[in-house]
């Protein structure tokens, strides 16, 4: 059977033997020649021609289906902040956790009593509305598992706010950095501090994340007038006031204007109050004058004893990721709400009326700042009456700011919670529903050598993983 063939392959020279005359006569040529192509249609035939197939090139492949497109998400899109708020929301209540009755309310006498050292308190929920405003709750730590707000009573929360508390009662300055290792319960002693500074009628001010003003994510604007050039968060500080006058609503609003305040851009009256004055703007350029008053009221003999807190003191030990008009790295304690709080932390701020000035490490979101850790060590051994460690001659790149903001604070090192204060704390989990063992010798002994001797949040891990999930 002969082998069809395209038109233009029949009119190629062939070396193969030519067609017989007879099977010439049976060969009639098509009327019209198609054109060219490489698809597999096959071209009109007559009953007596041959097959006339489109020619094929080789190693063209055959697809028998169509081409499928990806599916499209026409789901809406999260809006400007939202995935930021949903990161950092604040759960203080679960309904489905079981109430647990009995327990003692939170005292300002049962923060500094070795009596209820190991006792798990609830909060008035007048304390946790301000503590909220002063966003002392921390998205990582777990109140969103139980019915409402509880903290354990620890030996280290009594030897630190014994110490503090009395000093500031009798108008002395209080400088203080609470160190640690990871997860071992900084942050949380950082947030009995600040209900210990309420309920004591203190002011209290509270920068919950350090990383915020130095990591280039806030607005800024240079300080006219400055020597040497300073930086503002116009508003960050809009927003700090805020929370400064809800947070101390109570005691800013019987303290009245002492100072005349004629340099600022908006009128103040002397009759006014520091909630007022507190709240005298709303546009972001007045914040910093305004906050920068506020300040100096407090500072006037006869005013309440202040509490300054912060979290994350790593950060604010290094130069930031903000630049200067001349395109040059602005160091953190060129801004003028972190040079605030370096000034009282190295004493060089006086407080008539007695003040806590508190930084709080962080180890799990921090960086390494060779001057800070220096400096912290240095302070501890002087604390201890030990011998003062030596810098490291071989390192150049010490920073003298960070020395002179540290230079005399007292260093208080966290430690793991002993095996009474964990019994107190799985039986009080257990109580809520979320812990569902038996909590005996055997079982308090298990977890806490599990956490790593009574880490904090190790000994959560080991117990409440699954809750979590």
């Amino acid at each position: 059977m002969a082998t069809a063939n395209c038109w233009r392959c029949l009119g190629r020279p062939s070396t193969q033997r030519l067609l017989a005359p007879s099977s010439l006569a049976s060969f009639r040529a098509p009327t019209s020649v198609a054109a060219f192509t490489t698809s597999a249609t096959l071209l009109a035939k007559d009953d007596n021609s041959f097959s006339m197939k489109g020619h094929i090139r080789s190693g063209k492949r055959l697809v028998l289906g169509k081409k499928k497109k990806g599916k499209t998400d026409r789901s809406k899109p999260p809006g400007p902040g939202e995935r930021k708020a949903f990161r950092k929301r604040i759960q203080l209540s679960n309904d489905n956790a079981l109430k647990v009755t009995g327990l003692p309310e939170l005292e300002a006498q049962k923060l500094v009593d070795p009596a209820a050292v190991g006792q798990i308190v609830s909060l008035p929920s007048d304390l946790v509305d301000q503590l909220r405003t002063a966003e002392a709750f921390k998205p990582t730590q777990n109140w969103g598992l139980f019915r409402s707000p509880h903290m354990l009573v620890r030996k280290d929360t009594v030897d630190f706010l014994g110490d503090l508390t009395k000093r500031v009662g009798n108008k002395e300055t209080v400088r203080t950095v609470i160190d640690g290792e990871r997860s071992v319960g900084k942050s949380m002693l950082g947030l009995q501090t600040m209900a210990a500074g309420f309920m004591n009628k203190m002011v209290v001010i509270n920068i919950p994340e350090a990383q915020d003003l130095v990591e280039a994510r806030t607005d800024y604007s240079p300080i006219p007038r400055t020597t040497p050039e300073q930086f503002s968060h116009p508003t960050y500080i809009l927003k700090l006031m805020q929370a400064i006058r809800s947070a101390n609503e109570e005691i800013l609003s019987k303290e009245i204007v002492k100072l005349e305040h004629i340099h600022l851009p908006v009128s103040v009256s002397r009759n006014s109050s520091l909630a007022s004055l507190a709240s005298a703007t709303k546009e972001p350029e007045f914040a910093w004058p305004i906050f920068h008053a506020l300040w100096q009221e407090l500072l006037q003999p006869g005013r309440p004893p202040i509490m300054f807190t912060l979290d994350g003191l790593s950060h604010i030990m290094r130069i930031s990721d903000y630049r200067s008009p001349s395109f040059n790295l602005i160091h953190s304690h060129d801004l003028a709400l972190i040079r605030l709080f370096v000034e009282a932390l190295g004493g060089k701020t006086y407080f008539p009326n007695g003040a806590a000035i508190v930084g709080v490490t962080t180890k799990g979101n921090s960086l390494k700042v060779k001057s800070m850790d220096k400096a912290l060590e240095q302070a501890a051994a002087d604390q201890a009456g030990l011998p003062i460690p030596e810098r490291d001659a071989f390192y150049a790149k010490y920073d003298e700011r960070v020395f002179e903001a540290l230079k005399g604070v007292k260093v208080f090192d966290v430690k793991s919670i002993s095996k009474l204060e964990a019994r107190s704390l799985m039986e009080y989990w257990a109580a809520s529903g979320v812990l569902r063992m038996r909590v005996d010798e055997r079982t308090v002994s298990e977890k806490w050598t599990l956490a790593g001797n009574g880490v904090l949040g190790e000994l959560e891990r080991a117990s409440l993983y699954v809750s979590r999930l």
